[in-house]
């Protein structure tokens, strides 16, 4: 990415240098604009793109108190052409093993659509044509679903089409392994 910004929920968008230093400064500049608190916690957008029609989001929320806040982070990838699912494909994983989240999904509008026909609601775990499932539910994925294990025991999957995530979808979530966290949360994780 040759060019990189942050927005605002309040004003423009303003142009930043993706160095660590400057990201740290960003989300502490964040952290205070947003009034932040135990209940909102902080959030933060900021947006990557190139000449060659490269287009990279990324946004998260965290901090906040774990029984009002689900904690998420969004990578958003847009390519000139197919290359961006393959790419997105292989983020997973690392950023699993680095945050250690509950749940992941790579996924695309169309098996967005599709979980969303099968009864899925943003917020809730799903995966998609790749997904991440914490330990505790990887404990519950069946055999017949090939699962990638990782070091912390959490697994991933790894599926084709939108018919194949939903219906893994559809198995897990009849297994217990998709259940949301209970509001209010008592932990970040199942």
């Amino acid at each position: 990415m040759t060019s990189w910004s942050q927005v605002h929920p309040d004003r423009p968008a303003t142009t930043i240098d993706p160095d660590l230093d400057t990201l740290l400064r960003v989300l502490e500049t964040a952290r205070q604009d947003a009034d932040w608190s135990d209940r909102t916690g902080t959030g933060l957008r900021l947006i990557g793109t190139d000449p060659a029609g490269w287009r990279l989001e990324l946004s998260g929320l965290a901090g906040g108190s774990p029984e009002v806040l689900l904690q998420s982070f969004v990578i958003t990838v847009e390519a000139p052409d197919d290359r961006a699912a393959g790419l997105a494909d292989d983020w997973l994983a690392p950023l699993a093993s680095s945050w250690d989240p509950d749940f992941g999904d790579v996924t695309d509008d169309d098996v967005l659509d599709a979980l969303e026909d099968a009864g899925w609601s943003v917020g809730d775990p799903v995966i998609g044509r790749v997904g991440y499932l914490s330990p505790s539910r990887a404990a519950l994925v069946p055999d017949a679903l090939s699962a990638e294990s990782l070091p912390d025991g959490g697994v991933v999957l790894r599926l084709t089409d939108a018919t194949a995530v939903v219906d893994a979808y559809q198995r897990l979530r009849d297994l217990g392994a998709l259940d949301p966290l209970p509001r209010p949360m008592t932990r970040a994780r199942l």
